[in-house]
């Protein structure tokens, strides 16, 4: 297995901040590797570490073979960052757009025109191409920025919560574009706080607070849990939550519509007749087992490192 980054204790401090807190990791070629968490926790700061865009504090990456610290102008070539914020220009077309960003690359004049042809037409703008970029809807604005940050056929490729300002059915689509480039060997690091496009990475590193909590894939990560999830039903669902968070067995209840997930800890030999027994004046409780969901991993990794600092 092709490894493309690779850090080792690789720290990030502002003054007496520490926004990146010694984070180990491996990110095979191929892989779509998220980053989950949120807003504030270290994920776009890694980032662009990661691109040579800022020094590490301490510790190292090898990016694509490359040590970012001594050869960073060497990965300029060979990556793409596509930020959450529409970085391109509002008042120039679509096609111009295209025609600028080909000229940073200093992609080959005879191909240029064909291969500006060929993103429009994948991300389906062709239709757009004198249309200003400004007047693009987000999810076009999105393909756009995609269209333009590909353009050079990069190795490897950061995306720093993409999806942030669209909508549901565009996010899906942005996502399709995601997988075809990955099946091609196109390897994605992309930063998200939505715990549906988390699932639907290869692998993923939770971040809270700048340290990396947990890493693995979904399916490892939900195996892993440790932890019972009971899903429980019950009038007066809010005056049922507070009681439970106050049990030392319960690590946290969240409210889902008219249920309650509560996630009890592994010494509980039996979750379900625990709670009921701190319910025993609610009779109308119905509560069972059920599978976590990546939520529930999130907070079990972030309730550990608060309870270990």
């Amino acid at each position: 297995m092709s490894i493309v980054i690779e850090t080792h204790d690789l720290t990030r401090r502002f003054g007496d901040l520490t926004a990146v807190d010694h984070i180990n990791m491996k990110v095979p070629k191929g892989s779509i590797y998220g980053f989950l968490g949120p807003n504030g926790c270290g994920k776009s700061t890694t980032i662009r570490m990661l691109c040579g865009l800022l020094l590490p504090s301490e510790g190292s990456a090898v990016v694509l073979g490359v040590d970012v610290q001594k050869e960073a102008e060497k990965l300029k070539r060979k990556i793409g960052y596509m930020t959450q914020k529409f970085s391109l220009y509002t008042d120039l077309t679509v096609a111009e757009n295209m025609e600028f960003i080909s000229r940073i690359y200093q992609l080959p004049k005879a191909t240029r025109q064909q291969r500006i042809q060929n993103q429009l037409q994948l991300f389906g703008l062709s239709d757009r191409r004198k249309q200003l970029a400004g007047t693009l809807s987000g999810g076009q604005k999105q393909r756009l920025a995609l269209a333009a940050v590909t353009l050079h056929q990069p190795e490897l490729l950061f995306l720093d919560e993409p999806t942030s300002a669209v909508d549901p059915e565009s996010r899906r689509e942005f996502w399709e574009f995601l997988f075809d480039m990955s099946d091609q060997g196109t390897t994605i690091l992309v930063t998200t706080h939505f715990m549906d496009e988390a699932e639907r990475c290869h692998a993923l590193a939770i971040l809270d607070a700048g340290t990396l909590v947990a890493d693995g894939t979904p399916a490892e990560l939900l195996a892993n849990l440790p932890a019972k999830v009971v899903e429980l039903e019950s009038e007066g669902i809010r005056q049922v939550r507070e009681k439970l968070i106050q049990l030392d067995g319960v690590i946290d209840a969240a409210q889902i519509g008219s249920r309650l997930h509560a996630l009890v800890r592994p010494s509980i030999a039996s979750p379900v007749e625990y709670l009921r027994a701190a319910l025993d004046t609610d009779l109308s409780a119905t509560l069972r087992i059920v599978k976590p969901n990546l939520e529930d991993v999130f907070v079990m990794a972030t309730q550990a490192r608060a309870s270990n600092t």
